[in-house]
Order: structure tokens, then C-alpha cells, then sequence
């Protein structure tokens, strides 16, 4: 099995399910499709990661299954992907203050054979109202640099959230439990 991922966020989650995986991280630029919901979005970013490495590692012979994941946070039909810079993170946090926003995950699965899934989990999460300071003092940590949406609700941006509906690990990056029933019988 092979995570075409450079997440380590997306590495001890898929730990969750399996121990016997390597890591290969996609290098491809990611084109999200122009028109795209944020849905269509993370599916096709997972795709384009999992046909890459597909291509690279396993064409001619079978035996490796490749798990590839793209997560975006999205509001008002928004996408909102990695912030850019500090003060394209506070516009973000700015953004999701006080408000319900979605956090979709797209995970693509070649299979031995070749057979293709490829699916997009929605959690909800909402956030309470922050302050410029809150803001401020948060960014000031760089935790939200490297995550969509400028915040990782599982590190010091877990005490933005006010609560979820849907699966917590999907925020993180990776939906554990459907994606664990997904593998069942290959691992």
C-alpha cells in the first residue's frame, strides 16, 4: 500500500488503519477544474494525486494499492484552500469567525487491479466568534500555514471550534472510518 501524501497528519491517521504502508508523495501541480464545487474539487485533486504515482510505481505489474487525499474548507461556495500568507490567514479566519463552515476531504484508491475509487466526505464545523487579538494570536503560532482553511482543529486551532457534525478525522485530512471500510479484504 502506498499514500501518495506528504501529510503527516494523513500518515498517523491511515496508521489508524493499517501499519503496512509506504509513503510517496505526489509531486504533480494540482488543477482543481475550472467551475469545480468544492465536492468535485477535493475528488479530482485526489485523482490527479493517484494516477500520478499509479503511473510511476505500479504500471506493468500489480500488487500495490495507492491511497491519495485532498482536503479544502469551504463557506459561502468558497474554496479555501492553504493560506498564502499571514494575512491571507487572518481574510480566512476573518471568514470563518462565528460561522458554520464545511471541511471536505477527497480520497481517490487505485486498487491491485487498477479499479479506481473515489469519494469526498463532508464534516461540518463551526467556529466561535474570534477576535482580531484571538486572530492574531493564533496565526503568531504558524499552526494554520500548512492546512486549508488556516487552522488544524486538531492543534492549537481546536479551541476556534465550537463543534462538528460528521467525522472528526475527515478535518484532519483523512476519513478513517469509510475509508477503513473501503479496504476491508486488502489489508
Amino acid at each position: 500500500m502506498i499514500l501518495a501524501s506528504q501529510s503527516p497528519r494523513r500518515r498517523e491517521l491511515l496508521g489508524y488503519i493499517t501499519d503496512d504502508f509506504s509513503v510517496i508523495p505526489a509531486k504533480g501541480e494540482e488543477k482543481i477544474p475550472e467551475g469545480a464545487s468544492p465536492e468535485e474539487a477535493v475528488k479530482a485533486l485526489s485523482r490527479q494525486k493517484a494516477e500520478e504515482i499509479f503511473s510511476e510505481q505500479c504500471s506493468g505489474h500489480s500488487g500495490e494499492i495507492i491511497i491519495a487525499a485532498d482536503t479544502v474548507v469551504a463557506i459561502d461556495g468558497e474554496i479555501l484552500g492553504k493560506p498564502s500568507s499571514e494575512t491571507n490567514a487572518a481574510e480566512m479566519l476573518r471568514k470563518l469567525s462565528g460561522r458554520v463552515h464545511s471541511v471536505f476531504t477527497g480520497v481517490c484508491v487505485i486498487f491491485e487491479d487498477g479499479r479506481t475509487e473515489n469519494f469526498a466526505e463532508e464534516t461540518k464545523v463551526e467556529f466561535y466568534a474570534l477576535s482580531e487579538r484571538e486572530i492574531a494570536d493564533y496565526i503568531a503560532t504558524g499552526d494554520p500555514m500548512d492546512k486549508a482553511g488556516a487552522y488544524g482543529i486538531q492543534e492549537k486551532g481546536a479551541a476556534n471550534v465550537k463543534g462538528i457534525a460528521g467525522d472528526f478525522y475527515n478535518v484532519m485530512g483523512l476519513p478513517v472510518g469509510r475509508l477503513a471500510r473501503l479496504l476491508r479484504g486488502h489489508i
